[in-house]
């Protein structure tokens, strides 16, 4: 069912683009998502790839481009990073209010300024509203299999919402990891031809993105939060229905070793296989630490982060932005949300961590565990600043 090779995983993530067939490829190169769409326009060129791609001068235009495909029916992929995603924002929104299905890889970097290629989720976090399906990714694996699932998401037409996968900008882009790829009659199985339930054609008009007077505008986001408030069941049934295929099953969450642990740390992203190693480290010391990752992050699954932190005393939040003026980071302020109704919640600690690529090791995780137990009260703190 599967071949295992070592393989980039932004090569490997192209390649599954390959296999589900994708139409319309439009992008703009911007490190460090670039090795994806160049494996693409190799693909396209020759002829491994029956598609068009599109290359623009800007990621403005790359996801316009993206807008019309998706409206007149074609299965549309992109990706970008960092200042690109913020260039191309004014269009992010509006893909999603029209409801156009398409997948796009954001390899996380942080933005500017002091300018920066490297890796954290500030870029990510600027669009937390956008109304797109959000995913991390961990690792190698998870990006390939999620090429599959976010186009059979956002094109299921109980759905009908863009796909965005977050993978980290060369914590993953740029490494070469085992992948296990799937047979095409594998993929075909699971993901069918792109049939819209609307779009644009000369011989059937209809109007997408019309002005929206001040009595028609708050009803039609209602519509919309509705819509996306009902995704959920969707996704869960396309994980399980992947797995049942090819025996890899994904959660909205996922834990590790928090069984009987009082204390647990909460991540998302490629940084949670790092952790885990900390955690052993921890248990070695007989130290009830556990591990909670956080995948899919819109819509967010408070009922399923409710129930994994259920036994915990203390919190300790992992965040790689800063919301400045907030309560620390905004995955901190999404865990502290969650559990706010609750008369016994655990404590909540919050540590910035690797903005702009600085590494995190796993010693590091077992010393903020360490101070977040001395610490009372809540807080948060940008870890490892050199003062």
């Amino acid at each position: 069912m599967a071949t295992r090779v070592g393989m980039e995983v932004s090569i490997a993530a192209a390649e599954a683009v390959k296999q589900a067939n994708a139409d319309i490829i439009a992008a703009y190169p911007i490190t460090p998502q670039t090795h994806i769409v160049e494996h693409l326009s190799e693909l396209v060129n020759d002829g491994e790839l029956d598609a068009e791609f599109i290359p623009v001068e800007s990621e403005h235009s790359a996801m316009s481009v993206c807008a019309g495909s998706s409206a007149a029916g074609a299965r549309t992929f992109t990706c970008t990073s960092s200042q690109g995603l913020i260039l191309m924002s004014e269009i992010v929104y509006a893909v999603a209010s029209l409801r156009l299905p398409m997948l796009m890889i954001l390899a996380n970097r942080s933005l500017n300024s002091p300018l920066s290629i490297w890796n954290d989720h500030s870029d990510v976090m600027s669009v937390r509203d956008c109304g797109w399906i959000q995913v991390f990714m961990e690792n190698g694996q998870e990006v390939y299999d999620h090429v599959f699932i976010g186009f059979r998401v956002a094109e299921d037409r109980n759905v009908i919402i863009p796909f965005m996968m977050n993978i980290d900008g060369f914590m993953l882009t740029h490494v070469i990891e085992p992948i296990g790829l799937l047979e095409q009659e594998v993929v075909d199985r699971y993901l069918p031809p792109f049939q819209p339930l609307y779009r644009l054609h000369p011989n059937n008009p209809v109007t997408m993105g019309a002005f929206g007077p001040p009595i028609l505008f708050t009803e039609a986001k209602k519509a919309q939060d509705e819509a996306f408030n009902k995704t959920m069941p969707h996704i869960i049934k396309a994980w399980q229905e992947f797995g049942d295929l090819t025996g890899r099953y994904y959660h909205p969450i996922e834990t590790y070793r928090t069984d009987e642990a009082k204390i647990v740390i909460i991540t998302q992203g490629s940084l949670g296989e790092t952790a885990s190693i900390g955690i052993d480290m921890m248990r070695e010391e007989k130290e009830p630490v556990g591990l909670v990752k956080i995948r899919l992050w819109r819509p967010f699954p408070f009922a399923e982060l409710r129930e994994a932190v259920k036994e915990a005393e203390l919190v300790v939040v992992m965040d790689r932005a800063i919301s400045y003026g907030g309560p620390g980071g905004p995955l901190a302020g999404e865990v502290r949300s969650a559990l706010y109704p609750q008369e016994s919640r655990p404590r909540v600690a919050n540590f910035i961590i690797g903005l702009g690529g600085r590494d995190v090791a796993p010693e590091d995780f077992v010393q903020m565990v360490q101070q977040a137990k001395a610490q009372p009260g809540e807080w948060y703190e940008i870890y490892g600043v050199r003062e």
